[in-house]
Order: structure tokens, then C-alpha cells, then sequence
């Protein structure tokens, strides 16, 4: 299945019984779900998972519910959140705990969106594009060693960076943009 499919065509072709599509969205969105677990809310590493798989059981049992196929991004994620709450007001019962949502629990949730919806931007640029900001910003390569790689000079480099991160942008302020 290509992996460049939008969330809506994604979707709409998991509402068809395609499998391949079902593994393509868990694939697409397990990390974001095990990160909001793990790192949004603090859950313990078993309690995530619990969380990660009652939130994929809950999208394939509900999926025909879902109102608008290109939101299934911000469902997913509440409906993750609204779990987290439950595990966490679970495990409350059990033993008191602090507030639920901390100002920092918020701010690494935030975060959290941000970073997905700059990984989503990424997999639509070309791919010359992806390689050279993979390269400097995921693993913090030099020009110099992006250029031997690639065999290009170090300036060619600096300005695909440029222009590359240009395309970035107008990815991202696009996905604002859209209603």
C-alpha cells in the first residue's frame, strides 16, 4: 500500500476491509498513540500498551462513526487521552495521585502534535527533500558529511536545506489552512 495516502483516503479504504489499509493506520499512528501514553500522560509501560491496544480495538469497532475521515488524527487522539484518563483515575482509586493533566503533562501533549504533524508534512515532500532534512536535523550530520554522501559540494547542501525547509513550511501552514 503506498504510504502516501491522506488520512481521509486512509480511512475510507480501512471502511472498505482493505487489511492492508488497517496495518498502514495502526502503523501510521501507534507511535503518536504510545507517545501520548507514555509521554503526554506518564502511563506506566504496561499501562500504555493496555491503552495502545484498546484505543486500535476501539477505532476498528467505531470507525464507521467517525464523522469526517480527515479528522481521524485529533479522534485518535482523544480518544487515547480519554483513556490515559481512565487508566490514570483507575490507578487514583488505588492509591491518591496529583492532578491528572499537569501543565507539563499539556505542554509534552502539545508537543507531541507538533512533532506528528511535522513527520505527516515530511512524508509528502520528494524524497531528495526528506534524505537532506533527515540528515541534518533527525541525525545532526554536518554539511560536509551530508555533501560526501550525497556527492554534492556543502553549499548545494545549505541551500537544499533552505529550499527544503520552504516546502516544509508551506506543507505545514497548507495543513492549517485547510478547513
Amino acid at each position: 500500500m503506498a504510504t502516501n495516502l491522506t488520512d481521509a483516503q486512509l480511512v475510507e479504504r480501512c471502511r472498505t476491509g482493505e487489511a492492508d489499509a488497517w496495518r498502514e493506520l495502526v502503523d501510521r499512528f501507534s507511535r503518536y498513540v504510545y507517545a501520548i501514553a507514555t509521554q503526554g500522560f506518564r502511563l506506566r509501560e504496561h499501562d500504555a500498551e493496555d491503552v495502545y491496544q484498546e484505543v486500535f480495538t476501539r477505532v476498528y469497532d467505531r470507525l464507521d462513526s467517525l464523522r469526517d475521515d480527515a479528522s481521524v488524527r485529533p479522534w485518535i487522539a482523544q480518544l487515547t487521552r480519554r483513556l490515559c484518563l481512565d487508566r490514570l483515575a483507575a490507578e487514583r482509586r488505588e492509591q491518591p495521585a496529583e492532578g491528572l493533566l499537569t501543565a507539563e503533562a499539556a505542554a509534552a501533549l502539545a508537543d507531541l502534535d507538533e512533532a506528528f504533524s511535522v513527520h505527516e508534512a515530511m512524508t509528502r515532500l520528494p524524497e531528495p527533500c526528506r534524505e537532506v532534512l533527515d540528515r541534518f536535523f533527525a541525525r545532526d550530520e554536518s554539511y560536509r558529511t551530508i555533501g560526501n554522501e550525497l556527492n554534492l559540494p556543502a553549499g548545494t547542501i545549505a541551500s537544499r536545506i533552505s529550499r527544503c525547509l520552504r516546502k516544509l513550511r508551506e506543507e505545514l501552514e497548507g495543513r492549517s489552512t485547510q478547513p
